[in-house]
């Protein structure tokens, strides 16, 4: 197998891991609540410590990978996150529980950023558009394979095994990563921001489980408020801090770059939309239509069978259009496709609902992958950790948010009628919301130059010949 291929399967394999786990979990929350003798709420907690460890040490990851190798701190974080979830099929109360998570998001948040450097790493530039599209499709199938695969095993097996699944593919990675994956790493870095790793783990944190639980009563209004204005607060003097020091933990900088700038701003607007796409469709489906959750699980699956379909057509796509007038049109069609989610409704025929999603999931796909490619398009192999570091941290709070966003939507829309149950009729305008601000991302990407990634697409040799 070339590699290519080889490193970025390797490290789609450990990517898929860590989405379908996160996944799974909120699938199966009512059966780990029983068996803890839990209210299924106070499980939540489950959910928003793994992301405040991610919150907390993806800043650190480029620093790390930097000043220990890459390869080394991918395999370790591999390590830590199978041990975890080794942990939490171990655990017999609620404190265990989120302990265990706590160290499995240790991992999670070293596995994500530092295997994409892996890949940028281990590929010629020429060949990152097409290593970029085997990463996309864990971040897809994760969260579409995990709802059937978690209500299925919490059926008919036991919650535990959820967790214990991840123990083969753990190994499979450590050993995979070990005879294939090189151990690069920087000879003169600087040293630990440890300032600004305070600054970002405590603003990041609080932003994350602010916007998490924003609208759903988990805790307090006020305190819940309170929580997000201290995060703005010490994001905004991270900020400060970090155009004043020369080594910062998540360099500011970057942003002067057009393609990584678009990259991050413009996927922040774009996956907001996609981020809450697996909190709204399994709710509607099940709470509004009546599905079960094995039923809603298979019906969203189909979103998957599209990403497979595009792996095979992003290349191809962007040396013909190049990525800019991909990521415009593409991000318009895809913002129309999960807008016509919002259309649906209980009598609207199976056929119908699986075309959408399955030509909807092509297209987010393909945005995925020309997002990704692109952000790294114009970065030095120097400033390579540093810039996943910061897209890692960008793809986490945009995802929160688009959930923060739906969440919100949808207790304004419950709020307005008289029967307090949700209901189908709660929906529609959630999607139309996060729709319209997926769309507003082509207004970033209509400032890219005519030739932004052409050395990544191909297209400028296209055109030469």
């Amino acid at each position: 197998m070339r590699p290519f291929i080889l490193t970025p399967l390797i490290v789609a394999c450990a990517l898929f891991m860590e989405q379908l786990d996160s996944t799974i979990v909120a699938t199966s929350l009512p059966a780990i609540a029983a068996d803890l003798h839990q209210d299924p709420i106070a499980l939540k907690l489950s959910m928003t410590s793994y992301m405040l460890a991610q919150a907390v040490f993806i800043p650190a990851s480029g620093w790390v990978a930097d000043r220990y190798g890459a390869r080394t701190v991918f395999r370790a974080a591999i390590v830590v996150f199978t041990l975890g979830s080794i942990l939490c099929g171990l655990s017999s109360s609620l404190p265990q529980f989120v302990a265990a998570r706590i160290f499995q998001g240790c991992g999670g948040a070293m596995m994500a950023p530092v295997g994409r450097l892996v890949l940028f790493r281990s590929v010629e530039r020429s060949e990152i558009v097409r290593a970029m599209a085997y990463l996309t499709i864990p971040a897809l199938v994760g969260p579409m394979l995990g709802p059937p695969l978690g209500g299925f095993i919490s059926t008919y097996l036991n919650w535990r095994w959820n967790f214990w699944i991840n123990v083969p593919f753990g190994l499979l990675g450590v050993v995979l990563a070990t005879l294939y994956v090189q151990d690069a790493r920087e000879e003169n870095i600087g040293a630990f921001d440890a300032k600004g790793f305070l600054l970002t783990g405590l603003g990041l944190s609080s932003l994350i489980f602010g916007l998490t639980v924003l609208g759903r009563g988990f805790i307090g209004h006020d305190l819940n408020l309170g929580l997000i204005l201290f995060g703005v607060v010490c994001t905004s003097f991270y900020i400060f801090h970090a155009l004043r020091v020369e080594n910062p933990i998540l360099d500011l900088r970057l942003l002067a770059i057009d393609s990584f700038r678009a990259s991050v701003v413009g996927g922040f607007l774009f996956r907001v939309g996609v981020g809450a796409t697996p909190f709204l469709l399994p709710l509607m489906l099940q709470l509004g239509f009546g599905m079960t959750p094995f039923q809603s699980g298979l019906t969203t699956f189909v979103a998957t069978a599209g990403a497979l379909v595009m792996k095979a057509s992003a290349a191809s796509a962007l040396q013909r259009f190049g990525f800019k007038n991909t990521l415009v049109f593409n991000c318009l069609i895809s913002a129309a496709f999960l807008a016509a989610n919002g259309l649906f409704r209980p009598d609207t025929p199976q056929a119908l609902m699986l075309l959408t999603l399955f030509v909807g999931g092509f297209f987010r796909s393909l945005q995925f992958t020309a997002l990704n490619a692109l952000a790294y398009a114009d970065i030095d192999h120097a400033a390579m950790s540093k810039a996943t570091s910061f897209a890692a941290v960008a793809q986490q709070l945009s995802l929160s948010s688009g959930v923060a966003i739906a969440a919100a939507v949808v207790e304004q829309t419950r709020g307005r009628s008289i029967d307090a149950r949700i209901g189908a009729l709660d929906f529609p305008p959630a999607f139309f919301v996060v729709a319209a601000i997926t769309a507003a991302s082509a207004l970033v990407f209509m400032r890219l130059p005519p030739d932004a990634g052409a050395a990544l697409s191909g297209q400028g040799r296209q055109q030469a010949e």
